[in-house]
């Protein structure tokens, strides 16, 4: 729980899918089915604008009666998005992701974005953390450790 963000990050890398404001949402969901995921950063001349997710197609398109065609990520995307640093430790990211209702949040330092993490990202981590936690308490008590 004390982990930093950053060597999540360097786990995980720090490739991110981004699209820009001006284009369409059609063109945000077909990049978030591509790649199999639920969000995809909005920058705009290396700046990050906004987030566009899952959430936003199902309250902001569907729910509206907008067509996704026509209407730009500009329109429908979360535009005040929080972001994390990357010396958060994973509990107060676990805290964010449950405060604000997210499931999303770049890393950002100095104004720069760093890459992205999302809660299945702290909930893999915390699974292979605590797989690894139960190995060495397996081996421990089997006697595999000297004393």
């Amino acid at each position: 729980m004390n982990t930093p963000v950053a060597v999540l990050l360097s786990r995980k890398g720090s490739a991110v899918q981004a699209v820009a404001p001006s284009d369409t949402v059609a063109d945000a969901v077909r990049v978030m089915n591509e790649k199999k995921i639920g969000s995809v950063l909005v920058v705009e001349g290396g700046r990050l604008c906004g987030i566009f997710t899952e959430r936003d197609v199902l309250s902001r398109v569907v729910a509206a009666g907008i067509d996704p065609r026509t209407t730009r990520v500009s329109a429908v995307m979360t535009a005040r998005l929080e972001t994390i640093a990357p010396d958060m430790t994973l509990g107060e990211v676990m805290g964010l992701f449950t405060n604000k209702r997210c499931r999303h949040l770049p890393v950002v330092c100095d104004g720069e974005l760093l890459g992205l993490i999302s809660i299945g990202d702290v909930s893999r981590w915390l699974a292979d953390t605590h797989r690894a936690e139960v190995e060495h308490l397996r081996q421990y008590i089997a006697g595999g450790y000297p004393t």
